[in-house]
Order: structure tokens, then C-alpha cells, then sequence
């Protein structure tokens, strides 16, 4: 049985004649940069989020890069966030002059722990940035309430949790500022790179929108240094079919997890295997779907063993941020640590059958067997 890791390709076919209308008519209208569609895009992602503002940019990674410079993060300002992530939410605060100051995550869902920020907090620190990870996202109002008392902004990196909700509230519209990405793989994902940026404040959206576009205030004058950061508008029109789709992609991922939670029951109580739980306060749009091992050895053994199946597997992080060199830093992350050797993501997605999840947890009970 073959079952793709995340399949877009029956995703396409599923929108195939919108898509590829929605793309012509971006064609036939010869509008490639800063067309209609993307301030159309804007309103329906703001009015999804029930943020007051969304703005579209090229890519998620730039998403962050116009947050922190929305705020006017300086060489030598310090940020919050976690090592357990993708390297885009480092990379975006170095790029700017920042330090990324790595707190730990805890076990559950691999979301910053709020009990670690008070610790981490200098006169140098502008802003903390918890990273909204697998398609949930953290304690949110814990994570406000400490900012709250060292008046400090929140980002929410929200590249993986577009469509999840946090006490009835969507993800990216949970901070002042909020950074989603479009890549492919995400849950709203575009045909190429993109991104978007969400803000409450009028203000800071309007600085979004003339940074993305190298600072412009109108045609050729300037208020900021900016970047060339504007998402395209054949990436807008494939976001806007899916956007129409995507509450029910929601529905369909959340139930895909639950057949993965059923069928997976008895391994876990058996205690060789654990499922990153979902918190009581949310609703994940799973991203992905992560299983924890007890050691590194059994994982490198269950991975092997599946590839063998042709269960194509994943791991979401093997390196944390604070071990590699560009952001070395001395600190102890124990849970980042472990979960970095020990967790894996299998194959989910809104057009995954029963039929492959069962193949997909029969091979998983088959190899642990042997682990």
C-alpha cells in the first residue's frame, strides 16, 4: 500500500477545475504583483480568524521577519521563544540583530511552557514568541498574562496551527501581532511559498503593508527600509479555492486523529508508545500527528522497520535550535532534549482513508513488537 506522508496530490484533484480557473483568471487578467485577489484573500483570512487585520506576504518565515519589524526589534533585543521548532522562528529574530533567548517546552504537546518565562526575562527582552506547534497552540493567556507584567509583546508563530482554536478563539488572532506560513505542507497550503501576518492594530497593519513592499508609503516614496516581501497573486487565487474548503479539511483532520487515538489505544497503554495529547483549552488543526517513543534506539528501530512497510514517517525536531551553531547556546532544555530523540510524525492528512490508518497503526504495533 502506498499512502503519500501529506497528499496534495488528491487534494488538487479533489479542487481541481476551481483551482485551475482561479489560476487562469490571475493569467487572463495579467495582474502577477499586487492584484485584486490578494486584498480579497486579506478580508476572508481576517474574517476566518476574526483578526482585524491579515496581511499577506511571501512567505512565513517573512511573516516573522515583518512582525519584528513592525515592533522595531533592535540589534541586541532579546526574544523568548523555543528551540523546539523550525528554524525560520531563530532565524527571523537573528536576521533583524536579535537574540532568540530558548526557554524549554513541556511533555504533553510540545508547547512552550509558560513557567519558564519569568526566568528567562532581562532589560533586554522586547518581545516573546511562542511557537503554536503541530497544529495547536500554547497556553496563550498564561503566556499574555506574564507578558503583561513586564510589558513585553506577544508574536504568536502560528506557521502550523492556521484553523486551530484556543477557548473558541482562532489561532492568529490570539496576540497583538501573529504570523502564519502557506507553504504546501501546511494546512492551508499555497502552490509555492507564502505567508501572512495578523494584527489587531491598525496601525501595525499598516506598517506591515509598506514594509512587505521595500517600505513604500505610495510609488516611489519610502517611510521605512522594508523588504520585498509580497505574496504573488497566482499563490492568492489557490489560497482563496482553499479557504473555501478548508473549515471542512478541519473537520476531516480532527477525525482522522481520532480514528489514529482509537486504533493506537492499546499500544500506548502498553507503555512503549505515547500520543502528543491535544490541550483541554483547544482544538488542534493537526499539522501533524506525533507519536513519542521511550528511547532514541526504539525510534531509529520503529522508523526502520516502517520504512520497510512503506509507512512513510517524520521527525519534527532530530536537532534542537539551541545545539546547532548559528544559535549555540550552553543552556539545558531537558524536555526539548528528549523529545527531540524520541518523537516522530506519521502520515495525516484530510484525504488519508481508514483503510491506510489501519495499515499505517498495524505496522506500528507490528514493529514495536520487535522493538
Amino acid at each position: 500500500m502506498q499512502i503519500p506522508f501529506i497528499d496534495l496530490k488528491s487534494q488538487y484533484l479533489a479542487y481541481q477545475q476551481e483551482i485551475d480557473q482561479a489560476i487562469h483568471q490571475v493569467i487572463d487578467q495579467t495582474s502577477f504583483i499586487n492584484g485584486k485577489v490578494i486584498t480579497e484573500l486579506e478580508e476572508e483570512l481576517a474574517a476566518y480568524t476574526q483578526a482585524k487585520h491579515a496581511i499577506c506576504c511571501s512567505s512565513g518565515t517573512d511573516a516573522l521577519i515583518l512582525a519584528l519589524m513592525a515592533i522595531e526589534l533592535r540589534p541586541g533585543d532579546e526574544v523568548i521563544t523555543t528551540a523546539f521548532t523550525f528554524v525560520a522562528t531563530a532565524e527571523a529574530i537573528a536576521l533583524l540583530g536579535g537574540k532568540p533567548v530558548f526557554i524549554d517546552i513541556e511533555p504533553d504537546g510540545c508547547l512552550m511552557n509558560p513557567e519558564k518565562i519569568a526566568a528567562a526575562i532581562t532589560s533586554r527582552t522586547r518581545a516573546v514568541m511562542p511557537v503554536s506547534l503541530f497544529g495547536q497552540t500554547a497556553d496563550m493567556d498564561a503566556i499574555h498574562g506574564i507578558a503583561a507584567q513586564h510589558q513585553l509583546t506577544v508574536i504568536e508563530d502560528a506557521a502550523q496551527s492556521f484553523g486551530a482554536s484556543y477557548k473558541g478563539r482562532k489561532s492568529c488572532a490570539l496576540s497583538p501581532l501573529a504570523c502564519t506560513s502557506f507553504f504546501p505542507a501546511k494546512p492551508l497550503g499555497c502552490y509555492g511559498d507564502g505567508g501572512a501576518v495578523f494584527t489587531e492594530q491598525a496601525d501595525l497593519a499598516e506598517k506591515c503593508l509598506q514594509l512587505r513592499n521595500h517600505g513604500q508609503s505610495d510609488q516611489y516614496n519610502y517611510q521605512y527600509i522594508g523588504i520585498n516581501g509580497r505574496l504573488d497573486s497566482i499563490q492568492a487565487a489557490v489560497l482563496r479555492v482553499k479557504l473555501q474548503h478548508f473549515e471542512q479539511e478541519v473537520k476531516q483532520r480532527r477525525q482522522v486523529a481520532q480514528i489514529y487515538d482509537q486504533l493506537l489505544a492499546d499500544a500506548v497503554q502498553s507503555g512503549k508508545i505515547r500520543v502528543l495529547k491535544e490541550a483541554h483549552y483547544g482544538k488542534s488543526v493537526y499539522a501533524q500527528y506525533s507519536l513519542v517513543t521511550e528511547t532514541r534506539e526504539q525510534r531509529a528501530s520503529l522508523m526502520q522497520q516502517l520504512h520497510k512497510a512503506n509507512v512513510p514517517v517524520k521527525i519534527y525536531y532530530p536537532n534542537p535550535l539551541h545545539q546547532q551553531q548559528p544559535y549555540y547556546s550552553p543552556i539545558q532544555l531537558p524536555v526539548t532534549e528528549q523529545l527531540s530523540q524520541t518523537i516522530f510524525s506519521i502520515p495525516i492528512s484530510p484525504f488519508i482513508s481508514e483503510a491506510q490508518q489501519h495499515y499505517v497503526v498495524d505496522s506500528i504495533i507490528r514493529c514495536l513488537k520487535n522493538c
